[in-house]
């Protein structure tokens, strides 16, 4: 006699094999996305060529396609430490481990290699895309409906949580939780989602606004032709703020292509899209809102200062697309972009634009964006690190050259100063000039200060944002202001 032996639901428990999604659960990004975003940045041909596959073959054929033209490091991504607990409970409790994903079948190998945490791997074959619905009938079939536990993070997931004995619903929405605890047996949350507020400065993060402060460069102008008329200051204030929002769209853009470089950089890393806090997949509609909004309001000002942004996003896409990785080139670029912005002031307020702001301009931003990449570079070797800089064009051997462009540059900027300040022009705008003097002391050691504080790698990564934070920075700023007045007085 044959006598059947029923497991009880907790040996159940323990025998059954446990299911985890790639995208957005085992890892806190979709692979897919920033595998495009790779072959933007360095093959943006070849990406162009693969859409129409999109279109003609369907997602299973594209994500084959791109797996094959670009390699993911799995090493480079974030992952989810509550989920990679949970598997690693499984294992020790017998249970198999198996991963399941849309992803291309070649991403899925390469991120169970890398974790070495999966008994089986199952993706999309270039055929078949293992989401939703087909997850769910692959799974039954090889499982039997309740035959497995299954840890998803979307409404994709749906179908197969209603398969699954039990779910596991990685930081979802409330929304999602709601759905999911209607469509499973046995619902479990794993981890959690940040409140509305922290979601918010979180993007506040992401958009960069601590560094719209840059953007004050449009304020230059007005100052210095000392035309504090009311229609004058607003339009240097929308300008500004069409600027900031501009500027935003590229930080946002900036952040994606350098993903893989960011994850590498002590600082960086931390950023909300490197680190996993935000999903890739959110920020092309936040790239094209807050572009929106700034040529928007870029309509208010003469047609002038709508070619001064659009050249500002143009050069800024270049540089993030192709420039930031040619030396020198990057430096020339990005002085370039804070001139411009002195520029746009001009085009926005209708001032004239000076020559010696010109060339004031030229040298020191010229400076500051060597002292940038001379910070970045500092710390890399500080971090016992000797090949090229990641996602830049510089070595280690490129140290001093760096520190001679950023001093002379410098130094040359306090030339022109001085220069100006000897000038026929001073006359026409101040009653006493030679106070004007005070302002090259009063650079010379703002120059040098910043110039010190990056050889001894303590610059801020941005020495304009780091001018308007630093305590000392904002007593110089306020001593050369007061040299001014006196002059204007």
């Amino acid at each position: 006699m044959q006598i059947d032996v029923v497991e009880s639901p907790r040996e159940q428990a323990t025998t059954r094999p446990l299911v985890l999604d790639l995208d957005g659960t085992v890892s806190r990004t979709d692979t897919l996305v920033e595998s495009v975003l790779r072959l933007a940045s360095h093959a943006p041909l070849t990406l162009l060529a693969l859409l129409p596959v999109l279109l003609t073959a369907g997602r299973a054929a594209f994500k084959r396609r791109v797996a094959l033209a670009v390699h993911l490091d799995p090493a480079s991504l974030v992952y989810n430490e509550d989920v990679l607990d949970l598997a690693r409970a499984a294992r020790a409790e017998g249970r198999a481990v198996v991963l399941v994903t849309a992803a291309d079948r070649a991403v899925a190998d390469a991120v169970a290699a890398h974790l070495d945490l999966f008994d089986q791997v199952h993706a999309s074959d270039g055929t078949v895309n293992l989401k939703g619905a087909a997850k769910a009938d692959f799974l039954v079939e090889r499982f039997g409906s309740g035959g497995f536990d299954y840890a998803g993070d979307a409404v994709a997931d749906l179908p197969v949580w209603r398969e699954a004995a039990r779910a596991y619903v990685v930081a979802p929405s409330d929304a999602l939780a709601r759905r999911a605890a209607a469509a499973a047996a046995d619902m479990r949350v794993l981890g959690t989602r940040a409140g509305r507020g922290a979601q918010l400065g979180t993007w506040v993060r992401a958009l960069r606004v601590h560094q719209w402060t840059k953007n004050v460069l449009v304020f230059v102008p007005v100052f210095l032709a000392h035309r504090f008329d009311e229609a004058t200051i607003l339009r240097a204030g929308v300008a500004f703020v069409a600027f900031s929002l501009c500027a935003s769209s590229v930080y946002l853009l900036n952040d994606l292509l350098d993903l893989p470089h960011d994850r590498q950089h002590a600082n960086k890393r931390r950023r909300p899209f490197a680190s996993g806090a935000l999903s890739v997949n959110a920020a092309p509609a936040l790239i094209a809102v807050s572009l929106l909004a700034g040529f928007s309001f870029a309509l208010l000002l003469p047609i002038r200062f709508m070619a001064m942004l659009a050249a500002y996003y143009a050069c800024t896409l270049g540089y993030s697309l192709v420039m930031k990785r040619w030396p020198v080139w990057d430096i020339m670029m990005l002085a370039g972009l804070y001139t411009l912005r002195v520029i746009a002031g001009c085009a926005a307020t209708g001032l004239r634009v000076s020559p010696w702001l010109l060339a004031f301009s030229m040298f020191l931003f010229f400076c500051l964006a060597v002292v940038k990449r001379q910070t970045e570079l500092v710390q890399h070797v500080r971090d016992g690190r000797t090949e090229k800089l990641s996602g830049r064009g510089y070595t280690p051997e490129d140290l001093d050259m760096l520190r001679s462009m950023a001093a002379s540059s410098g130094y040359m900027a306090v030339l022109v100063l001085a220069l100006y300040v000897n000038s026929p022009d001073v006359l026409a705008l101040y009653r006493h000039p030679t106070a004007l003097w005070l302002l090259c002391p009063i650079l010379l050691f703002w120059v040098s200060r910043v110039l010190m504080l990056s050889h001894r790698g303590l610059m801020n990564d941005d020495p304009v944002v780091f001018a308007l934070r630093d305590r000392l920075s904002l007593v110089v700023g306020a001593a050369a202001l007061c040299a001014f007045v006196a002059g204007a007085l």
